[in-house]
C-alpha cells in the first residue's frame, strides 16, 4: 500500500502555519485542532520544517515564557523530512523509527498534498493485519 492511497480517501486541507507565525498561535492551533503537528511554510511558500509538540515542550523547557514572544521559525524542527506519494507505507514507517520523528509531510509535484503521522499509518498496519487473521480463519474453518 503506497501513502497516496492511505491518504486518496481524505480531505485535501492540511493545517500548516508560516515561518514568521507566532509561537503562541501555532500553539493554539494544535490545540484547537488537537493535532500533533504543523509543517510549517516559509515566505515562498515551500516547506521548511514541522512544527510539532516535541517543539513546544522542549522549547517551553529551555526557555520558559519567553518561548510566547519567539516565532515558528526559531522553534520548528528543520529541515522537514518528507515523503513522496509513492512511498509504502512499510518505507515510511522504517523511516519514522530510525529518524524517530511522528509526523512526515507528503511531498508530490513540488507542494505538500498529504501530512501523515505514525498512528495513521501503525492503524493501517493493525486492520490489515486483522484482516488476515480473518481470512486464516474464514479458511480454516472452511477447510
Amino acid at each position: 500500500m503506497t501513502i497516496a492511497r492511505l491518504i486518496a480517501g481524505r480531505g485535501t486541507e492540511v493545517w500548516s502555519c508560516r515561518t514568521d507565525d507566532g509561537f503562541a498561535d501555532a500553539v493554539e492551533m494544535l490545540a484547537t485542532r488537537r493535532i500533533g503537528a504543523l509543517p510549517v511554510y516559509d515566505s515562498d511558500g515551500k516547506i521548511a520544517g514541522i512544527f510539532s509538540e516535541r517543539d513546544v515542550l522542549y522549547c517551553l523547557h529551555s526557555r520558559g515564557a519567553e518561548a510566547l514572544s519567539l516565532k515558528v521559525a526559531d522553534v520548528m524542527t528543520a529541515p522537514a523530512i518528507t515523503i513522496a506519494p509513492q512511498t509504502s507505507v512499510d518505507e515510511a514507517l522504517a523511516l519514522m523509527t530510525r529518524r524517530r520523528i511522528r509526523h512526515l509531510p507528503v511531498e508530490g509535484d513540488g507542494r505538500v498534498v498529504g501530512f501523515v503521522s505514525i498512528g495513521d499509518l501503525v492503524k493501517y498496519r493493525i486492520d490489515r493485519i486483522e484482516a488476515e487473521a480473518e481470512a486464516m480463519r474464514s479458511y480454516i474453518q472452511t477447510a
